[in-house]
């Protein structure tokens, strides 16, 4: 089999290398002249960098595109015209692995119920978050269970990747600005149940709509009962918690075992995380946070005064109720980034600081003791910085500035 695999980040790499190992002849390209291909040469792999030239698809059997890339790629759109398959690399993920997956989807939600169900199941974790799917090649047990995040991006090219499990947290609009419409969006998110068979289960919130496949459907809320109360606070975290308690009953675990996850689970980094207290005011990060929904859910977790950082690359939503909110709540917004003007438009109380440290030092010098500065951006990070690790990670650093 030859393979090009098109874009050479994380899962683009992973993808390119476990073919690479296994012997199958393996061609990458990426359209950034800068990109970095790892190792890749040296297993093997065929490099073309700063180049979208469609002859590389000669002899090619199969395309391996990284959730990055846009359908409309120039070399993805050639493959599809040319009847070459296009497949997202956790479908190859899930043709190179004998385990059993446990999938997770969602709009908000996502990266922390799959940190907590793979500390319930003990079980990895891959995917949208940490490791690409490939990187688990050969290095687990055949009949060890795998927790996989999956994104919109990742599920809009699967073939017949397919959950043992799959949980769907909630569905509210984004990624518009790629997906261009909510019901493009939903589709793709959909497709995790289109495999299942009636020996698998779908976790659904409760009173959700139908949902393609054959699966057993099992439902969660937030007001369910579970074997422990979760240390992550917020409404949204216990909602959370019910899903992974849900989907990990149904994977045969026991409730002593869910509830030890549960008390002891910590959260993810850039998600609520509590980075300072400084002369009485804590910070809190959730760079995570790159949709309205996300930064609502974010606001809703706290009952004291909040100066929130918001901005960055928007995503074509309405910030109407995320302002609803904040009004309500009296909170005092510090806008940042390509969709400061956007936000201000919405807002009552606002001040533009452009930047992430120009924000910071305001909402800090504004904050008075009992009261938190939150990160919760509601928007992409794209604008300013390359992904909202890093944004969060400078959030923390200028924080530290301020002691």
């Amino acid at each position: 089999m030859t393979a090009l695999v098109v874009g050479l980040a994380r899962s683009g790499r992973a993808a390119a290398g476990a073919l690479a190992r296994r012997g199958e002849r393996v061609v990458a390209v990426d359209r950034a002249p800068d990109a970095d291909p790892g190792r890749l040469a040296e297993e093997g792999v065929e490099i073309h960098l700063g180049t979208e030239e469609t002859s590389l698809l000669e002899g090619v059997d199969v395309l391996i595109k990284s959730p990055g890339v846009p359908a409309e790629a120039p070399l993805v759109t050639a493959a599809r015209e040319r009847g070459i398959p296009v497949w997202s690399e956790v479908e190859l993920g899930f043709r190179l692995l004998p385990n059993p997956i446990l999938g997770v989807t969602g709009t908000n939600g996502k990266t922390t119920t799959s940190e907590l169900l793979g500390a319930m199941l003990g079980a990895p974790v891959a995917g949208n978050v940490g490791r690409a799917l490939t990187e688990l090649d050969r290095e687990v047990g055949a009949d060890d269970w795998i927790v996989c995040e999956l994104s919109s991006f990742q599920l809009e090219d699967i073939h017949d990747f397919r959950s043992r499990i799959a949980v769907l947290l909630n569905l509210e609009p984004d990624h518009l600005d790629r997906h261009e419409t909510f019901e493009a969006y939903s589709e793709a998110k959909l497709r995790v149940f289109e495999n299942q068979g009636p020996e698998d289960v779908a976790v659904l919130p409760r009173g959700f709509g139908e949902v393609p496949g054959q699966a057993r459907r099992v439902e969660f809320s937030v007001d369910d009962e579970l074997p422990a109360e979760p240390r992550i606070p917020g409404a949204h975290n216990r909602e959370n918690a019910a899903a992974a308690t849900a989907a990990a009953r149904a994977a045969g675990i026991a409730d002593e075992q869910i509830a030890e996850a549960l008390r002891t689970f910590p959260g993810v980094p850039h998600r609520l995380e509590e980075v300072a207290e400084i002369g009485g005011v804590r910070f809190v990060n959730d760079s995570k946070a790159t949709n309205a929904t996300a930064a609502r859910r974010a606001i809703a977790a706290f009952d004291e005064p909040l100066h929130v950082i918001l901005g960055g690359l928007g995503k074509n939503e309405s910030y109407v109720d995320l302002a609803a909110d904040l009004r309500s709540g009296g909170a005092h917004a510090y806008l940042i980034g390509a969709a400061a003007n956007e936000l201000a438009a919405a807002l009552d109380q606002y001040e533009l600081c452009g930047d992430l440290a120009t924000a910071v030092r305001a909402a800090a010098a504004a904050a008075k003791q009992g009261e938190i500065v939150l990160l919760s951006p509601a928007c992409a990070s794209y604008d300013q910085f390359r992904d909202f690790e890093e944004r969060g990670d400078e959030f923390r650093r200028l924080v530290e500035e301020l002691r």
